[in-house]
């Protein structure tokens, strides 16, 4: 199976180099640190799988977003999203775009195998505790907003529009978009100056 590793880290790439080209079936023939060298290495390098970080502080471009822009134009290759962060929004965020799978980083080895192995052969490998993050999300919503849905709102209630804030957070509009549809159903508003009022009235933003 080849593997292209995405992840700002130069460092974690290295170990998950390793890692990987020690266990038999895979192998690496790119990484990159930057959602849209991604795409580009992956148009032309033909991987099987991606192995992709949700958080690219490079190129403006979020592991979402580049999951979601590959799967457009490679439907045939598996992406797996390996991350640190667990939040259920995460989970389904990076399902709904496309992923594959979805590991974390704190996870054994052999949970990382076995999701890229599942992935490869057409299932989806999810990580027993992103599981149960995904069931909380579809049975029970959660109603606080994250922190990035925080940085939302208060962008919104200084005016901003999807392309500026899209531009402060280093994300694509349709990431902005899709924050906007949680932060609505959270907050029960149905437009941006419902939400920016709900926000204030729970205190979640100031103004001035």
């Amino acid at each position: 199976m080849k593997v292209l590793l995405v992840d700002d880290h130069v460092v974690v790439r290295a170990g998950l180099r390793a890692l990987l080209e020690g266990e038999p079936g895979f192998e690496v023939v790119g990484e990159t640190g930057d959602g849209g060298t991604a795409i580009r290495l992956a148009l032309d390098l033909q991987p099987d799988l991606v192995l992709m970080d949700l958080r690219l502080a490079a190129g403006g471009m979020d592991g979402i977003e580049a999951t979601r822009r590959l799967a457009g134009l490679m439907p045939g290759v598996k992406i797996v999203v390996l991350t640190s962060h667990g939040t259920r929004t995460d989970v389904a965020l990076a399902l709904a775009a496309g992923a594959r799978g979805y590991v974390l980083k704190a996870g054994q080895p052999d949970e990382l195998f076995r999701a890229l192995r599942t992935a490869n052969d057409g299932g989806t490998g999810i990580a027993q505790e992103a599981v149960g993050l995904l069931v909380d999300e579809v049975t029970s919503p959660a109603t606080a907003l994250s922190d990035r849905e925080v940085e939302v709102v208060r962008l919104l209630a200084e005016g901003r529009s999807n392309r500026e804030i899209a531009a402060e957070l280093f994300l694509s509009e349709a990431t902005v978009k899709t924050h906007l549809v949680r932060i609505y159903r959270k907050l029960e508003a149905t437009n941006r100056a419902g939400a920016v009022t709900e926000a204030l009235r729970r205190g979640l933003v100031q103004l001035g």
